[in-house]
């Protein structure tokens, strides 16, 4: 059978986009098989973005320009602009998982030089949490969340702070009935893309963790869920309280289909 991000969605329903971003590819693809799958069970059509014919797979370009590597970065960010103009130009919304790389077409696409065309990607781009919360205000969503009478503690990636998408966050995860949902009071979690992996700030990123994140995650009772949209942050929770988080993708498609993992 073939992989699940290599299907056709259903031949009907609003049209969607799904940016799947270099992590969610290659290292966490239950993230994005999540977010699939929970898109359309919504009842969307969901197209994959997918580079030019014999390509390697897109990248946004984040890792190359936060090394310092513009030229690189331009590059990759050109082939993901080719790749999504089509869409954006249809006005169909552009829907991204990990929050570093998709904000990065509403920020520093605009500092690349890549013309005007990062124009109507830059106003088609959505984190998922964002396009979930706008359809569910405009009394479009489809999706009907079953009961997880659960504790979750939730930290919010740098990005989605900086760009205001943790109410989305807030008001998405509301509609998953007698989930009881905290999110912590952090800064960065740390880690910071790969700040946190370079041997020489490894104490520094450990002393921002333990600041405020590490201890509440150490202290949620057992059975608490973690939810950490970005990478890094999972990365960081993981190796710093040995407790693993998920997307809230993740979540949300457990919670539909009620799933024993979650």
């Amino acid at each position: 059978s073939r992989h699940p991000l290599q299907q056709q969605a259903q031949d009907q329903g609003r049209e969607v986009v799904l940016l799947v971003d270099t992590f969610s590819n290659h290292f966490d693809t239950d993230i994005a098989e999540s977010a699939l799958a929970l898109l359309q069970e919504g009842g969307y059509h969901v197209h994959i973005a997918q580079p030019a014919a014999g390509e390697r797979p897109l990248c946004c370009g984040r890792t190359y320009l936060s090394s310092g590597m513009i030229d690189e970065a331009k590059r990759e960010a050109q082939r993901t602009v080719e790749a999504l103009l089509p869409y954006a130009e249809r006005g169909l919304p552009i829907i991204g998982l990990e929050p570093s790389c998709l904000l990065m077409l509403r920020d520093e696409y605009y500092m690349l030089e890549l013309g005007e065309s990062v124009n109507s990607i830059a106003k088609s781009a959505l984190l998922l949490e964002e396009f979930l919360a706008r359809e569910s205000d405009a009394k479009r969503l489809n999706l009907n969340f079953n009961s997880t009478p659960k504790s979750m503690l939730v930290h919010g990636h740098c990005h989605q702070k900086a760009f205001g998408a943790m109410k989305a966050m807030r008001k998405v995860l509301g509609l998953v009935p007698e989930l009881q949902v905290e999110f912590i009071e952090s800064s960065c979690c740390g880690m910071a893309g790969a700040f946190g992996m370079e041997a020489e700030h490894y104490e520094v990123s450990m002393q921002m963790a333990e600041l405020s994140l590490l201890p509440q995650i150490r202290a949620a009772q057992d059975g608490t869920l973690l939810v950490a949209n970005g990478t890094s942050c999972r990365h960081q929770i993981k190796d710093g309280a040995s407790k693993n988080a998920l997307h809230f993708a993740q979540i949300l498609y457990a919670s539909l289909k009620m799933k024993e993992e979650i």
